[in-house]
């Protein structure tokens, strides 16, 4: 929650007085039409009493002339009297899906406010700006509004800052109080849910396949570290403790993790469009919902972009595990940093090609754009030997916005789709293509049922025409 913040009083001294009165006086700027009428009326009231020397018409004069002053005072001093607060249940929410917004407003007052105009500033894209009209608040009370924020494209929006207009009952007056305070909504790329296939490469870290080092270790194998608080006394190593001096403990199973790194090329040139239902939102989503389904399914993984970022891990390695907790801090983070991911400059997919070849295996996901023949040969050499490596690569055109201008671009690609697709088979590559609205489940489960097709230098059964076979029936 974000608060407005209470009303703060600024520090004795001449210039906190000349502050306050130059406040004041401003406010006084907030007079409305009825109040500057009767200031006026009494203005003129007063001035006509002198000229005929009627008293009575003097106390009309001074009546209508001080009540709006009054007002003034009292709303100025009300104004900061007023407190402002903001929730987001929740503030991280999937793209088209609604997150609402909780406003709470406090009075400190001694006095009741009037009736009070609230408004919050919202990006466009998230709706239009809402607005709300509130009762008087009486001395201590509190009032509690909330509305919905929705938006298709990912991002960060920043919600507020909050502006709170107060009249007096009379209506005379009517001042804005502006709280500094705003909040942000993160709309992350959509996830999709995707069937547990099991994937080469990946048995001894896949749900119930994983195995322990330590498990099977004997006596004289065991690696013992130093007691810490709230160990059991059970897994005391008297042998290690008699030779170190101090209380050591044994190290039980420690699970080998697989490992798995989700590329997802940025470039561009790569892809053609904008907006929710375009090819880059779709890789991006795609990207998502693969690192989510992995982290649960108890993967270390690393995002990676074209342009070799990734999102670090606390191992320094840009891998995660451990608990379900560690997981879903990972998913979340991931999350975040696709929310935000843009375009890239790079023309080519070097600076992630060096990554991986430097790296030490795993499962390789990828979510490729249009690739011309130097980057697809440079694919190609991202998969080690014996990893299993996955490419969703876009269908440059089914996806094409334009078809005939398209068609003056065909050296851009400098080749056919299929021949693409084709050459990253051949370097072991399990490679679909992707066209618009493709379920990812249904490619997901293809790449799952068909294997892998192995590589040069890969030793096993399998040839990567049987597999082109397959994958050449969903294109």
């Amino acid at each position: 929650m974000s608060s407005g913040g209470a009303s703060a009083r600024g520090p004795a001294g001449a210039g906190a007085r000349g502050a306050a009165r130059s406040g004041l006086w401003a406010a006084f700027g907030g007079l409305t039409t009825r109040g500057r009428s009767f200031l006026a009326a009494g203005v003129a009231a007063a001035g006509c009493s002198y000229v005929l020397g009627q008293s009575d018409l003097l106390r009309v004069g001074l009546l209508l002339a001080v009540l709006p002053v009054v007002c003034v005072i009292v709303l100025h001093r009300t104004r900061h009297r007023v407190t402002g607060s903001r929730r987001l249940s929740p503030s991280r929410v999937p793209a088209t899906t609604e997150a609402r917004v909780h406003l709470r407003i406090d009075s400190v007052s001694r006095l009741p406010t009037g009736l009070l105009m609230l408004q919050d500033q919202v990006p466009y894209v998230l709706g239009p700006r809402p607005r709300f009209v509130l009762d008087r608040i009486e001395p201590g009370g509190r009032r509690e509004v909330s509305y919905r924020v929705r938006s298709d494209l990912r991002g960060r929006y920043p919600l507020g800052p909050l502006q709170l207009r107060l009249t007096d009952p009379f209506g005379m007056c009517e001042l804005t109080r502006g709280f500094s305070a705003f909040d942000t909504l993160t709309v992350v790329p959509r996830v999709e849910p995707l069937p547990p296939v099991r994937l080469g490469g990946e048995a001894s870290g896949y749900g119930d396949g994983r195995h322990h080092s330590l498990a099977l270790a004997g006596e004289d194998d065991v690696i013992p570290r130093g007691y810490r608080h709230g160990d059991d006394l059970r897994r005391v190593h008297w042998r290690s403790t008699a030779r170190y001096g101090e209380l050591m403990v044994r190290r039980e199973e420690q699970p080998h993790r697989a490992h798995c790194t989700v590329l997802l090329d940025t470039r561009g040139i790569a892809y053609e469009g904008a907006g929710p239902d375009s090819p880059f939102e779709w890789a991006v989503s795609g990207a998502a919902s693969t690192a989510v389904h992995l982290l649960e399914r108890g993967f270390s993984v690393r995002l990676l972009t074209d342009t070799g970022s990734s999102v670090p891990g606390p191992d320094g390695t840009g891998g995660y595990g451990g608990s379900a907790h560690d997981s879903a801090d990972a998913a979340g983070l991931m999350l975040d940093t696709l929310a935000v991911v843009d375009h890239s400059e790079e023309t080519g997919l070097a600076a992630a090609h060096d990554i991986l070849r430097g790296g030490a295996g795993g499962l390789l996901v990828a979510f490729f754009g249009e690739l011309d023949e130097e980057q697809t040969v440079l694919a190609g050499r991202m998969r080690q030997r014996g990893v299993t490596a996955v490419a969703f690569v876009l269908d440059p055109a089914a996806w094409a916005y334009d078809p005939p201008s398209r068609g003056g671009q065909g050296s851009r690609a400098g080749f056919d789709g299929e021949r693409r697709l084709r050459m990253l088979r051949e370097a072991g590559w399990t490679a679909l293509p992707v066209t618009p609205g493709a379920p990812l489940a249904d490619l997901w489960r293809l790449a799952g049922s068909a294997g892998p097709a192995p590589g040069p230098g890969d030793a096993g059964g399998g040839t990567a025409g049987g597999w082109s076979s397959v994958a050449g029936g969903r294109s």
